[in-house]
């Protein structure tokens, strides 16, 4: 076929012919309206070609992947507050030597992922190092773990800047479930306009939250080395002294702490992102956000010690607001950072909204999840994943009622699941290659396995009975679910491969068509005029619900089609329709796959939608019912009022 002229297509080189963005416009007035919409909410389409154009650099890529590791700072010195609390006041001095324990798995754990991003720039993270070295379900495992750490990240940070928010006006409480996933739908219509444009909207909350926080933490610092410490703020509620300070809860306080560490593994997922060269800028971002992350985080814990905060029962008030109230008042520079607070806590569910579709997309491309996950949307962004995500995330903030404590115990399993498979994969890794200097790289992952494993086996230990448990349930479910989408893609693809070792000769059948007539009308004449070109054996069937109504379009169709055109008229008592054309179809199919059966279905389209509802859906019906049977193809005409005058039959 050879296409003279068409603005609608331009002629590429190589003879390809390509499909111009104006060609995508939509053509009817209500489609115009709904595209403006759409240009206006989500962007212009991009073309795969600018997909370069659309990396991330350092300072973007940093807002992007970092966020959310940065922005626990603003909480996890909270949670291990909140464990030792309960066995009273003065177990709050372990604050301090915990985070310092923190922050050194903190380093292990970021040069560990420096040695993922050199072995894998293609990226991929835990779920390809784990499925290279350990094998098929590790890295399913990997996978699962990835995935279920993401879908928490966007509950557990928006919960958290929820909270920020409430902490400055508690008289919104009661609504934090719907601020919640208010926020949620934002950042997903964010994410769906791109990779470049969700960074340039989020670099600059992300840098303001780290400038907010440096300033006050420099306050208190200074206060703290001239002695000018002042009296907390006393929190609106305290935790009771429940317990006795025993090993189980330091551990508890520890495990809960580190909830910091979430959001290392992004970088290494994502480097695929970042503008080349990939894996020195992905690098550079992974360390910058460890020495960010550590310095506030150290910081936060230690002022707040040293001034004596207590946690709050209730969680109205966060502890880094108490503090904020305590070095500066409530003032201007309070709300400043109570907003920079709860926007970072929001943006930081972007680092899985980038992870998350960018996972689920190598795992579909590798035939583990749908293939709709594969594909990107007219803005190069993975669609499906990116509303997947905002949809499980929204049911899940729902169901923990937006609360920070109850989402937390769910969320550190799957991370230190994710570390370790990824850690001892990567020592397989080296001993496998054996490359120069090998010994060091694989002591390094080696270190960073046993560290991660132990952390592991403390926070599984300590938050089993919170919540930790419905993680390690629910894992190997995930993992039975992507197997077995992988299985069935694998037995079809083979049921439906075509060897490419011999030529195919492509042969003609001749079949029977099969053409419904209701009436004989216009519609009714275009489709039989496309069956007669068909090049088969052709019948048309009429069902009637009654003999007399059967006799008289059978005189009718001699009248205007004539002999030459084979009619059967089924008389159906019941006046049932569908039923009756399909056993009509089963009764003429000798189920030979040389001779299928096409059934051709006239359909009036009205000039306007609204007008369908006066009009029955019969086709449509007819269509559906069929499209699951064998040996039957389905071949829709439709008939608009300003088509040509259907031609002679004779």
């Amino acid at each position: 076929m050879r296409i003279v002229r068409s603005d609608k297509l331009r002629r590429r080189p190589g003879g390809h012919l390509e499909v111009p963005e104006r060609a995508l416009r939509p053509q009817t007035a209500l489609g115009r309206v709904i595209g403006r919409f759409r240009t206006t909410l989500f962007g212009r389409p991009i073309a795969t070609e600018a997909e370069q154009e659309q990396r991330l650099s350092k300072v973007t890529g940093l807002a992007i992947f970092a966020s959310d590791n940065i922005s626990s700072s603003a909480y996890a010195t909270e949670e291990a507050m909140r464990s030792l609390a309960l066995a009273g006041a003065g177990a709050l001095a372990l604050t301090m030597p915990l985070s310092i324990a923190i922050v050194a798995i903190l380093a292990v754990v970021v040069t560990s992922y420096l040695q993922v991003i050199r072995a894998y720039p293609q990226g991929g993270g835990s779920y390809v190092v784990a499925s290279e070295n350990l094998g098929v379900f590790a890295g399913l495992a990997a996978a699962a773990a990835l995935l279920i750490d993401y879908v928490l990240t966007v509950s557990v940070s928006v919960a958290g800047g929820v909270l920020a928010i409430t902490s400055a006006f508690p008289a919104l409480v009661d609504e934090k479930v719907w601020l919640g996933i208010g926020f949620i739908g934002l950042l997903t219509v964010g994410n769906l306009r791109g990779v470049r444009e969700a960074g340039l909207l989020f670099a600059g909350p992300t840098y303001f939250y780290v400038v907010s926080v440096v300033g006050i933490v420099a306050i208190g610092l200074f206060r703290s080395i001239s002695g000018d410490l002042p009296a907390p703020v006393p929190p609106p509620e305290t935790i009771p002294t429940i317990e006795a300070l025993t090993p189980f809860v330091v551990l508890r306080a520890f495990s809960s702490g580190s909830v910091g560490l979430s959001g290392t593994e992004a970088v290494a997922n994502g480097v695929t992102a970042f503008k080349r060269p990939e894996a020195r800028n992905a690098g550079v971002v992974l360390v910058a956000m460890g020495v960010l992350f550590g310095s506030l985080f150290l910081a936060i814990s230690f002022i707040a010690t040293r001034i004596g905060l207590e946690p709050d029962q209730s969680e109205t008030v966060s502890v880094l607001s108490l503090l904020t109230r305590s070095l500066v008042g409530v003032g201007p520079y309070y709300y400043v950072l109570q907003a920079a607070t709860a926007v970072i806590l929001i943006l930081a569910a972007n680092t899985s909204f980038s992870g998350f579709p960018r996972l689920a997309s190598i795992l579909a491309t590798d035939r583990f999840m749908p293939r709709q996950f594969a594909q990107r949307g007219d803005r190069l962004a993975f669609s499906t994943g990116i509303l997947a995500l905002a949809l499980i995330s929204s049911l899940l903030l729902a169901h923990y009622e937006g609360s920070v404590t109850g989402l937390i115990p769910l969320y550190t399993v799957g991370v230190f699941i994710a570390f370790t498979l990824s850690q001892a994969g990567m020592v397989r890794h080296w001993m496998r290659l054996r490359e120069r200097g090998w010994q060091i790289s694989a002591g390094v992952n080696g270190i960073g396995a046993v560290v991660t494993f132990v952390v592991l086996l403390v926070v599984a230990g300590t938050k089993f009975t919170l919540g930790a448990w419905q993680v390690l349930a629910i894992m190997p479910l995930i993992v039975l679910l992507l197997y077995g989408i992988h299985r069935h893609y694998r037995s079809i693809e083979d049921d439906l491969l075509v060897s490419v070792k011999r030529p195919v000769r492509v042969t003609a059948t001749r079949p029977l068509v099969v053409v419904p007539v209701s009436r004989l009308d216009r519609p009714a004449l275009q489709a039989l005029r496309i069956a007669r070109g068909l090049s088969g054996d052709l019948v048309a069937v009429h069902v009637s619900y009654g003999n007399e109504g059967a006799e008289r379009f059978k005189q009718r169709w001699l009248d205007v089609v004539g002999r030459d055109t084979r009619l059967d008229t089924i008389v159906s008592p019941y006046r049932a329709l569908i039923p009756s054309l399909l056993r009509y179809v089963d009764a003429v199919d000798q189920g030979d796959r040389g001779r299928p059966i096409v059934v051709v279905l006239a359909e009036f389209v009205p000039r306007h939608w609204w007008e369908a509802i006066l009009h029955n859906q019969t086709a449509l019906a007819l269509k559906l019912r069929l499209f699951v049977r064998r040996n039957t193809v389905v071949l829709d005409v439709p008939y608009h009022l300003d088509d040509p005058e259907p031609v002679d039959l004779q």
